[in-house]
């Protein structure tokens, strides 16, 4: 029997095509990914907790509110709140519900309405879970902090606080600004023109700034003189530097205080507005409001922290062989502050008073150098010691790298907000 070729070449490819149909037929097709999606969504969660689920009450501490109140509101059992209040101990004292502070109530959505959680917020930076379900606990969480590099660049038209808040930066910055520049710019002759531009890390939770980390680098221009910080950490030890490696700070601060004006210098001759004569006032005298924090301008050794007739409640410390500083009239003298106590430079010592021989609040800082007062605004501070000469290499490409950034910001005029996310 003679084969007819071109039937059964058709009869094999219908076979295989046949094949392929059947194979194409059986291969499951591939689930929609929105499918998978919807099927096994993502739970909601508040404070990391479940509560798809649950229903949120939140409310805000009243007065005289305690846990107790709260939770009895919400027919939660004495005897529960009592384990909770066991399970609190050495994590978080109850009694610090403080007025105003939020709060949220997790609670069943069924019949019943059980409270699983009560969660307290005391401030931005962290939260509490108290949890009565089965497991009754209390857990201090800390909320992520985000840092964002920002920078802001102005000319200074009236005074540098007043700059910083019309371009829409925190106020913190100035304080921060003077800290760093202290040594280097008065900042009480600040004039119209001066400019200045400033890189910061800026700390946020949940997209909500909640202060300002540090300053990173800054210029400014003062009197037609550029001056620069940077900061950098030496001897694992942060500290401000000039673009040489030298540091900005002194050995002290340049007042120990924040203070409204300087109501009577360093003189050899001075007409005593109580005893009704002249004579020599060895001090500076810095009016400042009632209960103002007086500061260390340096660390050392409290020496003398006692009443007197003349001098009121004051303090003297020691800092070296060569400099001691003496802050009188003193409302009170802080707590612990004693003869024999170990200071730190910025540490609060006491609150301005006008205790002993004055007519008002302020204090009177008196200077020692070599065991003779001298005048503490005009003598001569040693500076803080330069940059490693081991890092100077690195610390010098860390400051080229701050100056390129700071070389992009220009100056604009104050009514135009200047503050902008950069780019590490």
């Amino acid at each position: 029997m003679s084969l007819n070729v071109p039937y059964l070449i058709s009869f094999i490819l219908l076979i295989l095509l046949y094949s392929c149909h059947s194979v194409i037929k059986q291969t499951p097709k591939k689930q929609n990914v929105d499918s998978l999606l919807y099927e096994n969504p993502q739970p909601k969660l508040l404070f990391g907790l479940p509560i798809d689920s649950s229903k949120v009450i939140e409310g805000k501490i009243k007065r005289n509110q305690t846990l107790s109140t709260i939770l009895q509101s919400f027919g939660v059992s004495n005897t529960k709140i009592y384990a909770l209040a066991q399970a609190s101990k050495n994590i978080y004292d109850l009694r610090k519900l403080i007025i105003g502070k939020k709060y949220s109530i997790i609670h069943k959505m069924d019949t019943t309405k059980t409270v699983e959680y009560f969660i307290f917020e005391p401030d931005l930076q962290s939260f509490v879970v108290f949890s009565l379900g089965d497991s009754v606990y209390t857990r201090l969480h800390q909320k992520k902090i985000d840092l964002i590099e920002r920078s802001i660049s102005a000319t200074i038209h009236s005074s540098l606080y007043e700059t910083v808040i019309d371009i829409g930066a925190p106020r913190v910055l100035v304080s921060k600004l003077i800290d760093i520049l202290a040594w280097q710019v008065d900042f009480f002759r600040i004039q119209e023109g001066d400019k200045f531009k400033v890189i910061y890390e800026e700390e946020s939770i949940e997209g909500n700034p909640i202060g300002i980390k540090q300053i990173t680098g800054v210029y400014f221009e003062h009197f037609n003189k550029i001056f620069y910080g940077f900061r950098y950490i030496a001897d694992q030890k942060e500290d401000y530097f000039d673009e040489e490696g030298n540091s900005l700070r002194k050995t002290f601060l340049r007042a120990p205080l924040n203070y409204r004006r300087i109501s009577s210098r360093y003189s050899g001759r001075r007409y005593h507005p109580i005893q009704k004569r002249y004579k020599a006032h060895l001090g500076t005298d810095y009016a400042a409001s009632v209960g103002t924090p007086i500061h260390s301008v340096g660390e050392g050794i409290v020496v003398e922290a006692k009443y007197g007739r003349y001098n009121g409640n004051y303090v003297k410390i020691k800092h070296n062989s060569t400099y001691s500083t003496q802050y009188l009239h003193m409302q009170k003298i802080k707590r612990g502050i004693r003869p024999g106590v170990q200071v730190e430079q910025g540490q609060t010592i006491g609150f301005v008073g006008s205790t002993g021989l004055a007519t008002g609040p302020h204090l009177c800082f008196r200077f020692w150098k070599n065991n003779s007062q001298v005048d503490a605004l005009k003598v001569d501070l040693p500076p803080s010691d330069p940059i490693n000469p081991n890092a100077l290499n690195d610390f010098l490409h860390e400051k080229n790298r701050i100056i390129k950034k700071l070389e992009l910001l220009t100056f604009e005029s104050p009514q135009d907000k200047k503050e902008t996310p950069m780019s590490p």
